[in-house]
């Protein structure tokens, strides 16, 4: 027992980290499909179109998107082997926090008189916006989806360099694990 409590706060720290995590982000593709094959890129309107946030918004994403592939070497095309789409949604999430002390007991409670007392108590609601941006890489000839990267995270709506930032650390994130290692 006491060599458990003498992890416990390096363990509540790496729990704490962990929570922290920014944005959450996973992949699928199909495993038949040799990513070595895909060269040029072109964003899919029709798919973009139906995204539902605003257009300053998509831009924001469009571009990020198009700087990530750029950097792996992937070049924008009129022609392309993949059509890039994006799809998005929202919730609102509310965390309640309960931060009471104290367990209670018998005793004088003041103007109360003698009675059962509970401690101090405090709940605090949080709420904010959590969205999750997913990017689909179609193959432009079979019109099959190829890739898709999903990320989660908390949004900022207030600041826009900061919205920008997010925006870009979402793409990022997801990007990173594409293309997959052919095995």
């Amino acid at each position: 027992m006491k060599k458990l409590l003498k992890f416990a706060p390096i363990l509540f720290l790496l729990v704490l980290l962990s929570s922290c995590s920014s944005v959450k982000v996973a992949a699928d593709y199909d495993r038949e499909t040799n990513f070595e094959n895909y060269k040029t890129f072109a964003f899919f309107k029709p798919g973009i179109d139906k995204a539902e946030i605003n257009d300053i918004d998509k831009r924001r994403i469009l571009r990020a998107i198009e700087a990530e592939l750029m950097a792996k070497g992937y070049t924008k095309s009129e022609n392309p082997d993949m059509l890039v789409s994006i799809f998005t949604k929202s919730n609102q999430r509310v965390d309640i926090y309960n931060n009471t002390w104290g367990n209670g007991a018998w005793g004088w409670g003041g103007y109360g008189g003698w009675g059962w007392r509970t401690g101090w108590n405090n709940n605090q609601v949080s709420t904010s916006t959590e969205g999750v941006l997913y990017i689909d890489l179609i193959n432009t000839s079979k019109k099959e989806l190829i890739w898709q990267g999903s990320g989660t995270g908390n949004l900022e709506t207030k600041n826009i360099e900061k919205k920008e930032a997010r925006i870009k650390e979402f793409v990022s994130e997801m990007l990173m694990q594409f293309p997959p290692e052919n095995k």
